[in-house]
């Protein structure tokens, strides 16, 4: 039993945003204690104006929530892409992904709000709280390593040990700069406005991509209004000064503006939540680890949203780091030993880079107007939708299925 203001767990988090919650759920279900730790109010993070952006999960990244114990309660919120359209400009020439002919009839994936995905895990992690203990808010005062432990000294003066602490606390992670964990990062300059819309005629579930010389322009099916509008969500790309100057439309122009982008196909178009900017970036931490501490998520990477795979590299973080500590405590292993810390570095790294690789690159060569590139893409465009093996490659992109879950023998646990 621990001392009167030191606990002792057997993981401990650093953060409790989507893919902290997600982790610590899973791990609970493992049968395994843990203490997560959040410097804001859950009660605040369920808010619009906490969070307004919506999250694609993909079929893979289901998997993980339905690991978690959260999926069932979350499906209710989630509208499912079943076709994804990818159009550039003007150009005649358009990729079409239909779930029947390229997806095996599994959506390609689900649009779920964020405060609404938030609501779902806190409530999920009270269910678990034999083994999960969630405290929030919580400041840091000091992070700590012990011989056999890492962990932290709250404000209010108590300790938090464990033999593995993970860093799942943001782009701007304490525990980053702590490990002294150098960073490789680009600044796009280019800004996400994003806001849920109502629109006259139904999405059919159908999630478009629609590249324009500033950013892509996302148009994510939502499910119905408690009204019984159609909605949809929004993740409008424009370079950095050009989005505060749109935030700063009165609400008519922005939903002229709207209406430009959107084209006729699903009628009138009008905001139904206040559009919020989000600045765009590239972040690669030089390492996923240090003694007896693993990062993840946005901790150690930040990607492109142009594929909308941000979080779904997130939840194979989840997978690896979930698997990892199980096999361990079976084997009544060392869970912050320098093994499991290169082997979950050695499984997320490649595909990480990858990913981060990929989106920079679509960025680049889609975020512009010249004629020469333009009709490189065009002609690329041409080719994929007119080869199936090439549809059904980037169909199990968009899934989260390219690579493996985790890729080891138990990939079918998660």
């Amino acid at each position: 039993m621990a001392k009167a203001g030191h606990i002792r767990t057997t993981v401990l988090i650093i953060g409790g945003g989507l893919s902290g919650l997600t982790l610590a759920a899973t791990l609970g279900e493992a049968g395994v204690d843990v203490v997560c730790i959040d410097r804001d109010l859950p009660i605040n993070q369920q808010t619009q104006k906490y969070d307004g952006r919506t999250t694609a999960i993909s079929y893979a990244s289901h998997r993980v929530l339905q690991a978690a114990g959260a999926w069932e309660k979350m499906l209710p919120d989630c509208e499912p892409i079943l076709d994804i359209r990818v159009a550039d400009g003007a150009s005649p020439l358009y990729l079409h992904f239909d779930s029947e002919a390229d997806g095996n009839g599994k959506p390609f994936g689900w649009i779920i709000e964020n405060r609404l995905m938030r609501q779902v895990l806190f409530k999920n992690i009270q269910r678990l709280k034999k083994h999960v203990r969630h405290i929030a808010p919580a400041e840091i005062k000091n992070f700590i390593r012990e011989k056999h432990s890492a962990g932290v000294i709250l404000k209010d003066g108590m300790k938090i040990t464990a033999p593995l602490m993970i860093g799942a606390d943001g782009r701007n992670s304490a525990t980053r700069e702590w490990l002294g964990t150098g960073i490789k990062k680009t600044d796009y300059k280019q800004s996400a406005i994003v806001c849920n819309v109502a629109h006259a005629l139904d999405h059919e579930n159908v999630a478009v991509e629609h590249f324009r010389p500033a950013g892509p322009f996302a148009v994510l099916p939502m499910t119905r209004s408690d009204k019984g509008e159609h909605r949809s969500s929004i993740v409008w790309t424009e370079h950095g000064g050009d989005a505060e100057k749109i935030l700063k439309l009165s609400p008519a122009d922005f939903d002229a503006r709207l209406q430009h982008l959107f084209g006729p196909h699903l009628g009138t178009v009008r905001h139904v939540s206040p559009p919020m900017a989000y600045p765009l970036g590239l972040m690669h931490a030089d390492s996923y680890s240090g003694e007896r501490v693993a990062l993840m998520a946005e901790a150690a990477h930040v990607i492109h949203p142009i594929a909308g795979q941000g979080l779904n590299l997130s939840m194979r973080d989840v997978a690896v780091l979930t698997e990892l500590i199980v096999d361990h405590l079976r084997l009544g292993l060392d869970i912050g030993s320098a093994t499991l810390l290169k082997n979950y570095e050695s499984a997320r790294r490649r595909d990480t880079l990858l990913m981060a690789g990929v989106t920079d690159i679509l960025n680049r060569l889609f975020s512009n107007n010249l004629q020469t590139i333009r009709l490189t893409r065009d002609l690329g465009l041409g080719i994929v939708e007119k080869f199936p093996f090439l549809k059904r490659y980037f169909a199990r992109q968009a899934m989260g299925l390219s690579g493996s879950l985790r890729n080891s023998r138990h990939s079918d646990r998660l």
